[in-house]
């Protein structure tokens, strides 16, 4: 099983939005789900995609989105925002589960079962770290990962690099799932 956990800093919150840009940057979110869940004329199944969205009225919020479980889904943002909007508000989707849980409390929790990753520029190549089947990718927002909670991960995982360049966080999961696509 392949995990991603995206940090958002200032991720909404509430359903209470008009879009996902003016919504703390929820679009980063709505790309980061197309790149974990699709291919050409499929959804991957075996992918979790995490985000902790830290944003106002009432953070931390957790939403978890299980790739053997969704369905009848486009990868168009207005999709995105419209599950997120429900989600957010209380609704159920497919696939969807929200969480009043922080970073550390899923990091913790992930990490008895998992080999964590920050992506991080500075990090060790990938080419050169063994990758197992369970694995945690952790992903910062377009300000990045904070330093206390990057601090905090890396007590159970190391940080891993794409390259000297910095990547939206989107192309990174693109990446991430080429790599690995090409190992298992």
């Amino acid at each position: 099983m392949r995990t991603f956990i995206l940090y958002s800093r200032a991720g909404q919150t509430s359903g209470n939005f008009s879009n996902l840009r003016d919504a703390g940057r929820m679009d980063i979110v709505a790309h980061c789900l197309t790149s974990s869940f699709f291919l050409s004329h499929a959804l991957r199944k075996d992918v979790v995609f995490y985000v902790v969205l830290t944003g106002p009225p009432n953070p931390p919020l957790t939403i978890k989105v299980t790739g053997s479980l969704i369905h009848d889904v486009r990868c168009d943002e207005q999709t995105w925002g419209n599950i997120l909007r429900n989600v957010l508000s209380g609704k159920p989707h497919v696939g969807f589960e929200v969480f009043k849980k922080s970073f550390q409390e899923l990091v913790k929790e992930l990490s008895k079962d998992n080999e964590l990753f920050v992506l991080e520029e500075k990090g060790i190549d990938i080419s050169e770290t063994k990758i197992s089947n369970n694995c945690v990718f952790i992903i910062g927002d377009q300000v990045g990962l904070p330093k206390k909670e990057e601090g905090f991960v890396l007590r159970y995982g190391k940080k891993i690099s794409l390259g000297k360049k910095v990547y939206l966080a989107a192309d990174c999961i693109t990446i991430l799932n080429y790599n690995l696509d090409k190992i298992f």
